[in-house]
């Protein structure tokens, strides 16, 4: 498979179509990015990798950290983390408060923000430094060093997060969040402006696709078993109210968040990683969704 004339020819064709997204201007600082710019990187279990155009340049990944506060809260309690949340397609935008009162404040799954409030809650029991720890289990799992937080863009999200606040008061309200709101909230936060670009990302998140561990170290991340899991989760969840859609279209796991980036793995060979900031009306990149239509067209490749 010639994945790089792929990738390249298919990079081409979208970046020359019309750009129907718009940026996220919800959140103050992601409404500063230059709307233009467009980025992929593919990583291989075989280790051949190649990016194009702007997959140097670095960007919020927003929710696309929810997998990753997930891989470790799993890694901590195994499947006792299932008692506090679900495994089931939301059906709904990734802020909606409507199905917690029927569920009694278990979130349907780990994606959507109320599930990830939990998965914050969940962390804050049971690391030392959550922040600390987080950012260092992230460095391990990427063997990347440099990677780190925007306080710049946390305090952005922190400034206008109102829906997320009445979410994590309501999980409280019905005894799923354990400690103190503000404390989860500001971890959420914070974990959510983690950045990197398109070659970070989809090295990062290679493990997903090698059965829970790192190409160059025998060390599992997950199990192979909790690896399953959590591509499932991303096959079913990873785009909300869109998952179907993503799942029918481009028929692999993958994980969006609203800062443009989307990660989606092939189990057993490849990560790809791509970043374009303006946003459908669902919330999920444009013409990332787009790339990741016609990629796996081409190839004749998912996991169907």
């Amino acid at each position: 498979m010639n994945y790089k004339a792929i990738i390249e020819d298919v990079y081409n064709t979208v970046r020359n179509e019309e750009d129907a997204g718009k940026l996220a201007s919800y959140i103050p600082e992601l409404a500063k990015v230059d709307p233009e710019k467009f980025g992929v990187h593919f990583s291989a279990i075989d280790r051949f990798e190649f990016g194009i155009g702007d997959y140097r340049d670095k960007f919020s990944i927003q929710s696309i950290t929810k997998v990753l506060t997930l891989c470790l809260a799993y890694k901590i309690l195994g499947e006792k983390i299932w008692e506090r949340l679900g495994v089931e397609p939301s059906g709904t935008p990734f802020n909606s408060l409507i199905q917690l009162e029927a569920d009694k404040g278990v979130p349907r799954n780990p994606f959507i923000n109320a599930g990830a409030l939990v998965i914050c809650d969940i962390l804050l029991s049971h690391l030392d430094n959550p922040k600390a720890d987080f950012l260092e289990f992230i460095r391990n799992v990427s063997g990347n060093p440099g990677l780190n937080y925007s306080p710049k863009i946390a305090d952005s999200e922190k400034s206008v997060g109102y829906r997320n606040m009445a979410l994590c008061y309501f999980i409280k309200s019905f005894g799923n969040i354990k400690n103190d709101p503000l404390e989860v909230l500001d971890f959420y936060f914070c974990s959510c402006s983690l950045e990197m670009d398109c070659s970070e990302l989809s090295r990062t998140f290679l493990f997903l696709a090698n059965g829970g561990r790192k190409l160059f170290d025998p060390t599992p991340i997950l199990t192979k078993s909790q690896t399953k899991r959590v591509n499932a989760l991303m096959q079913t969840c990873g785009f909300y109210d869109e998952s179907g859609e993503f799942s029918f279209k481009v028929g692999l796991p993958g994980k969006s968040g609203v800062g443009g980036g989307i990660i989606a793995i092939h189990p057993s060979q490849y990560s790809i990683g791509v970043w374009s900031p303006k946003l459908n009306e669902k919330g999920n990149s444009f013409k990332g969704m787009k790339f990741l239509e016609y990629f796996t067209t081409n190839t004749q490749l998912s996991i169907f």
